[in-house]
């Protein structure tokens, strides 16, 4: 098993902003105090144009928006960002383009999507994946195991607090950048934010999210440019039939031994013997 490797990015634990003390009784009747993350409203505007405001834990808001924007079409692969202006006091971010930007009939179509803290999709849900093919990127079961294994096992705001999500940009065995947030969706967006402000190439990487793969969240990895997409959780079929049409490798139900591939098997090369892989720790998030 590959040795764990640093994150570039790890789970924000000492940022006193995100989690908040609170007490309560529990089934004893007994006074017990824990943490529970926030969430705050965010405002994302191109250039002139509001677009969205977003339920967050608040980390990262620079990420986010230019993720977002990225991830709904609004913010094209050609655009050049000439300023990014967050202020905390009215939980704004401003995201300017050298380009001139008008998107009124776009924002009156949004369809919301199964996304937790109601992800909003606006336009077409499907637009950018007309004849879209994502590279033949190979997978090996043995990065599978190292991956999950150690992003299962880091210190997370969710096993400190809970009710969030986790996304992980990952390079073969190797996590990159470990996003959480109370939606999947909005830590997905963190991350194709900081890849597009870093520059960083999409076609050898894999996505690991905690959370089911939903169509939305095929979509939003296809439209990255990742070529495939792990979970611990489970499927809908309309991701996996998205999956297939673009080509994404789908991996789901990855815990401890087990794993199912249902979409890129023929990219999958089987490594590892799952027999000789670590049953999952007490300290691992649970499905």
């Amino acid at each position: 098993m590959p040795q764990a490797q640093p994150y570039i990015i790890a789970p924000s634990l000492h940022n006193s902003r995100l989690t908040r003390a609170v007490s309560g009784r529990d089934q004893h009747g007994e006074m017990q105090q824990i943490k529970v993350v926030e969430e705050r409203p965010l405002t994302i505007y191109l250039n002139k144009q509001e677009i969205v405001t977003a339920m967050t834990i608040g980390d990262y808001p620079e990420y986010l928006a230019v993720g977002y924007l990225r991830n709904q079409g609004m913010l094209l692969h050609d655009d050049r960002i000439t300023g990014i202006d967050y202020d905390e006091e009215v939980e704004a971010v401003i995201v300017r383009t050298e380009r001139e930007t008008n998107y009124e009939d776009k924002l009156k179509k949004k369809t919301r999507t199964s996304g937790c803290a109601v992800g909003t999709v606006f336009g077409d849900m499907m637009e950018g994946l007309e004849g879209l093919i994502l590279p033949a990127a190979e997978l090996r079961t043995s990065w599978l195991y190292a991956l999950a294994q150690q992003i299962n096992t880091t210190p997370s705001l969710y096993l400190e607090a809970g009710a969030i999500h986790g996304s992980v940009l990952c390079h073969q065995a190797a996590p990159l950048v470990y996003m959480e947030d109370v939606g999947r969706h909005n830590a997905v967006d963190k991350i194709a934010g900081w890849m597009v402000m870093e520059q960083t190439e999409a076609a050898d990487k894999i996505l690991y999210t905690t959370g089911r793969l939903t169509s939305e969240m095929v979509i939003k990895t296809a439209l990255m440019g990742i070529p495939v997409l792990a979970s611990r959780s489970g499927f809908t079929a309309w991701g996996v039939e998205i999956a297939r049409q673009v080509g994404l490798t789908l991996i789901g139900r990855l815990r401890g031994q087990r794993f199912i591939c249902l979409s890129g098997e023929e990219r999958l090369i089987r490594d590892a013997d799952p027999s000789k892989i670590k049953t999952e720790s007490k300290r691992a998030r649970p499905s």
